[in-house]
């Protein structure tokens, strides 16, 4: 099989996922040159500087002209207005994929606006990411060892799916495949609810009347249990409103843990409250420990 060559790639939001995606294909010497798109000249001017991309493009018409792969790399909230955009811009060889947090969102727009150019939409979500944003926080090396999803659908064109499968393996992930109902409700547990719960706990405490003296003592275990509440606000808000039926249903299922710990605790119940301690620590540790068995691979 010949090495993946993508000659034009397009970055619709050279932020620290498309920035990331297309540095990391650039170190891999997969592709030719990169063109971004954005929502403010500067921003995309700030990438051209640090040679995350080679041209900044204000038409979609010009940016999209012979393009291989276009990645949608913006918050998943201006999906539909993006697609709209470039639509009519789409090539007949050009394939579209995405790296939003949520799936039947944006399988839905890309239905509805990309029409011949839909089989050859690919739908994906990188697992990476950081709490800083823009094009200085892009790097190489992000997605090394992560795991990029795709949830193609059976239309997908197979040759579209393996070209995206293939910049993902070259940009260091481990490319897996579910559907898209699968990762909404996966994604809703494990990333989407604990920022929710980050950003509440630190709004919380930000409304106490005491508040600068919590913070004041406010040490190592606030410190990490609410670091990604300093992630992109914007962003976020898109991700949790996009997915906010499956979102709802894991807080449900949370809200249900602190209830049953509330009773413990107004009982007095402390064999109770230690098992759960308990079990929480082991399954985490269990975790931990598949993460570094892979990484030792």
């Amino acid at each position: 099989m010949p090495p993946l060559r993508i000659e034009r790639l397009v970055v619709a939001g050279v932020g620290l996922i498309g920035g990331s995606f297309a540095l990391a294909l650039k170190q891999a010497g997969a592709v030719g040159r990169v063109v971004g798109l954005g929502r403010t000249r500067r921003s995309l001017d700030r990438a051209v500087e640090l040679g995350v991309i080679d041209e900044a493009a204000d038409d979609a018409a010009a940016a999209l002209r012979d393009a291989d792969l276009v990645m949608l790399a913006m918050p998943v909230g201006q999906t539909a207005a993006v697609l709209e955009r470039i639509a009519g811009h789409v090539g007949a060889k050009t394939i579209v994929t995405d790296a939003g947090s949520t799936k039947r969102d944006v399988i839905e727009a890309a239905r509805a606006f990309l029409k011949d150019a839909w089989p050859r939409f690919v739908p994906g979500h990188p697992i990476a990411g950081a709490e800083s944003s823009g094009a200085e926080a892009a790097r190489a090396d992000l997605f090394r060892g992560r795991k990029a999803v795709l949830t193609p659908l059976p239309e997908t064109d197979a040759p579209a799916v393996r070209l995206v499968a293939d910049a993902w393996r070259a940009c260091g992930a481990e490319v897996r495949e579910m559907s898209a109902a699968e990762h909404d409700g996966v994604f809703a547990a494990v990333s989407h609810l604990p920022h929710l719960l980050a950003f509440a706990l630190v709004h919380d405490v930000a409304q106490q009347p005491n508040a600068a003296t919590l913070f004041d003592y406010a040490a190592s275990g606030f410190r990490d249990f609410t670091r990604i509440a300093s992630s992109h606000p914007e962003m976020w808000r898109d991700i949790c409103l996009a997915n906010r039926e499956q979102l709802a249903e894991a807080l449900t299922r949370y809200q249900a843990e602190l209830d049953s710990l509330r009773r413990m605790l107004a009982a007095g119940d402390a064999a109770s409250v230690e098992r759960v301690f308990a079990d929480a620590r082991a399954a985490r540790n269990a975790w931990l420990a598949q993460i570094e068995a892979g990484e030792r691979k």
